[in-house]
């Protein structure tokens, strides 16, 4: 039994519905902020835009139990809570790492498309670049 099975089988179809149509409107969308970091006209407004999502996300697959996705949406937004003070933009390595992070919930998104169980987060999304570097 896939992820949206499972989803389906405890929660309400129009909350799971709700969440899935809201997700890929979502994942959609954070590539292009991510690659805006780099620019420092667009910093601020995609930085705060970002955080907002991976906020909305960590809530709804908390509320959901999805587990993996709440924790790695949880760490995206500590993350996201160091650059919203700087008022410079991201190095390369941070728009890699968050790309990287990005393409995630994307395949999870796909995931939840086909009904499979979601794919296992890789390890390297788990360790921050150094966001300091020029």
């Amino acid at each position: 039994m896939g992820i949206r099975s499972v989803l389906e089988a405890n929660f309400d179809f129009e909350i799971i519905d709700e969440f899935l149509d809201h997700y890929a409107m979502m994942t959609e969308i954070m590539e292009g902020l991510m690659v805006d970091l780099g620019s420092p006209e667009r910093y601020h407004r995609s930085i705060e835009e970002l955080f907002r999502i991976f906020h909305n996300i960590k809530s709804a697959s908390g509320y959901l139990q999805i587990e993996p996705m709440m924790r790695l949406a949880a760490f995206t937004e500590d993350a996201l809570e160091q650059l919203r003070s700087r008022d410079k933009k991201v190095n390369d390595e941070t728009i890699t790492w968050l790309i990287s992070v990005a393409d995630m919930f994307m395949q999870w998104q796909e995931d939840f498309k086909m009904d499979n169980d979601l794919t296992k987060v890789h390890f390297s999304l788990l360790i921050l670049p150094d966001m300091e570097k020029e």
